[in-house]
């Protein structure tokens, strides 16, 4: 327990400010809502024939001029590319960070095994992943309730929950990553979200490539196919947790017979 408060307490500057940067920017665009509702209804035919751009973005399914429309297809985004980059970040330091550090030598005196290690960081990395999504989903009520409008109540959450899963999974592969290297591979991680991003909306435009969908978890994820469908995919979410398991399980084996 003690390890798992102290990298808590270590990552409570990162988690303040990225908690704060991705909340306020979800809750400004909701009361930004307000001054460009008629705008949006404008430019929601535009949108509609704005050919592959519209397809990636779902602008061609969602009437952006309806706070639902416009949470699924604009606010949305911050959060799923923010949370992604924060729990990619949070995964890609916690055992890395010891070798880079030279702390290593220390933390290994401890009457502590590498599992319990491996788990107490791991269940830290959990727990500021589930108070991060926490915060920002009560900067976006008090959106909602500012501005006097509210997205589908039963949307709302399952969206949420489908991105708790993907940041679980992201953070657990930047996890499994970070017990393979000396050094924290902080822009590799980014990169890596980024790239998950990018193989959401190319397989979404080229039908040739439909199949990445199983691999980035921003498809099962996304806030429009939620929003439209009103369920998951179940298939992609036992997909989801089977990896985010195997990565925290990959994680322990490996740092168990790592030679520092």
């Amino acid at each position: 327990m003690t390890l798992f408060l102290q990298e808590l307490k270590m990552n409570r500057k990162q988690f303040l400010a990225w908690t704060i940067c991705i909340g306020i920017c979800c809750f400004g665009c909701i009361l930004l809502f307000g001054g460009v509702k008629e705008t949006m209804e404008e430019m929601g035919e535009v949108y509609a024939q704005m050919g592959a751009f519209a397809t990636a973005l779902s602008l061609d399914r969602m009437n952006s001029g309806t706070m639902e429309g416009f949470y699924a297809t604009e606010v949305s985004l911050i959060f799923a590319v923010g949370g992604a980059m924060f729990a990619a970040m949070l995964g890609i330091c916690m055992l890395a960070k010891e070798e880079e550090g030279h702390t290593a030598e220390f933390l290994y005196t401890l009457p502590l095994g590498r599992t319990d290690i491996v788990a107490w960081k791991y269940a830290a990395m959990t727990a500021l992943i589930l108070l991060f999504n926490g915060v920002c989903i009560c900067w976006e009520l008090l959106g909602f309730a500012c501005v006097g409008e509210r997205a589908p109540l039963k949307e709302f959450w399952l969206f949420h929950g489908a991105q708790l899963l993907m940041q679980l999974e992201i953070g657990s592969l930047s996890f499994l990553a970070s017990a393979f290297c000396r050094k924290k591979q902080v822009g590799a991680a980014l990169g890596f979200v980024i790239l998950l991003y990018g193989m959401d909306l190319m397989c979404r435009i080229v039908p040739d490539i439909e199949n990445l969908k199983y691999v980035t978890p921003y498809y099962f994820s996304n806030a429009a196919d939620i929003f439209i469908n009103g369920n998951l995919d179940g298939k992609m979410v036992g997909i989801s947790v089977a990896v985010t398991v195997l990565c925290g399980g990959g994680a322990a084996i490996f740092y168990n017979g790592k030679d520092f």
